[in-house]
């Protein structure tokens, strides 16, 4: 009840009772008793009597009203003595004893302007009926933006301190990375936090293993720690510049790099002709193909002394391939030289200049072929390319023409078994 109330339920009781000073005295103050004046002296004892009997009285009818606000007063004091509270209030961690007439703790933080959000931790609970001597705790929570082991999230605390924070979000202190003081004091506005946490990880190089307990932010630093020098083109098993996590193993990887150059061989095409002027079955080389070249550049990796498979880097065209031209015989077979019974026997030359081979070629390479043709009067006769390489039906063709020009001296030594 408030005294605005109380006071106007005193007036309005003071009104009921006609509480009121003695209507011949305007000055008095309204129900406190008047000091009544000294009496005049009795001439009879009657009187004296009567006069006495009746001060007696108009001061009871006096008294009577006053007796009644002085009960009206004690009971609304009673009242409102019994809705005051002593209750104590905690403000994350500002403590204030208070006298409330509130019914409960939702009406407490209203008259005290303490506002609370939906990350705020009250105790007892909103609602909650107050009394006599009741503690009444408040903590505000405070955003935390926390990046724990690589990992960015935003949490809620209502810690005070880092320390408390991290306690209460249940991270382990012991040997970890703090970006800031454990120390610092987190304001209702947050914090941005860095934490890295003591991890074992195990790092294998050159046929070693080791392991360390860090705190390091990336692989390339844990394998530092564990006192590894990377040189040259050297890594790691995963991303040298990945978190670390507890129990991981990383291998670092020795490498070497080099190049490797190698010629591969074109091959050329082959154009064939067809020429009337040869017997059919008879195939000349009018041009002789030639291959091409190509140079190839390989990247050459050996990692952990194992070689790995060459990368092509580039390849260059050094030489292109030319292209075989080949004569084919589409004319009639030519009429033989000398023919009939008693004709040159061509396969006796043959057996002596070459033993009967169209691709016979003497040890000096100066001729070739069933019947051993130099490579000048091979062409003189009209033959392309090489004697040895042209059939035998063609060579033998040429034989007779030769036969024809010079008779069997133009085989010195084996002419004589062309009569057979």
């Amino acid at each position: 009840m408030s005294s605005t109330l109380r006071l106007k339920t005193y007036e309005k009781t003071c009104r009921s009772h006609d509480v009121r000073g003695d209507p011949h005295e305007g000055e008095t103050v309204p129900g406190l008793p008047r000091q009544a004046p000294r009496p005049a002296p009795a001439r009879r004892s009657a009187h004296r009597r009567r006069g006495r009997y009746a001060e007696r009285a108009d001061g009871v009818r006096r008294l009577l009203p006053q007796a009644l606000v002085v009960a009206v007063l004690a009971g609304g004091t009673s009242a409102f003595v019994a809705k005051d509270k002593a209750v104590e209030l905690d403000v994350d961690g500002r403590t204030r004893t208070l006298h409330t007439f509130a019914d409960d703790v939702t009406e407490l933080l209203a008259e005290e302007g303490v506002r609370t959000g939906a990350h705020d931790v009250i105790t007892p609970a909103p609602g909650t009926p107050l009394g006599h001597g009741d503690e009444i705790e408040v903590r505000h929570g405070r955003p935390l933006l926390l990046t724990l082991d690589g990992r960015r999230r935003e949490v809620w605390t209502t810690a005070h301190t880092v320390e408390g924070a991290l306690r209460e979000l249940g991270v382990r202190l012991e040997g970890a990375y703090l970006s800031t003081s454990r120390n610092r004091r987190i304001g209702r506005e947050g914090l941005v936090l860095d934490v890295r946490t003591e991890r074992s990880v195990t790092v294998m190089s050159d046929g070693r293993a080791r392991t360390v307990r860090t705190d390091a932010a990336t692989v390339q630093e844990t394998v530092r720690q564990a006192g590894i020098t990377l040189r040259g083109r050297d890594t790691t098993s995963v991303a040298p510049g990945s978190f670390p996590r507890d129990g991981q193993t990383v291998t670092v990887l020795r490498i070497t790099d080099g190049r490797e150059v190698r010629d591969e061989t074109i091959p050329y095409a082959e154009v064939r002709v067809e020429d009337p002027a040869l017997t059919r079955g008879t195939e000349v080389v009018d041009r002789q193909g030639r291959p091409g070249l190509r140079r190839l550049t390989y990247a050459r990796r050996t990692v952990n002394g194992v070689r790995q498979k060459p990368r092509l880097l580039r390849s260059e065209l050094v030489r292109e391939p030319s292209a075989q031209r080949v004569r084919v015989g589409t004319g009639a077979p030519p009429v033989p030289v000398g023919g009939g019974a008693g004709g040159p026997d061509w396969n006796a030359l043959a057996a002596c200049e070459s033993g009967g081979r169209p691709d016979a070629v003497d040890p000096s390479g100066t001729y070739g072929g069933l019947y051993q043709f130099d490579t000048p009067t091979w062409r003189a006769l009209g033959g392309s390319g090489r004697p040895q390489d042209a059939p035998a039906a063609e060579q033998t063709h040429r034989a007779r023409k030769l036969y024809i020009r010079s008779g069997p001296g133009a085989w010195p030594h084996c002419g004589a078994r062309l009569r057979g």
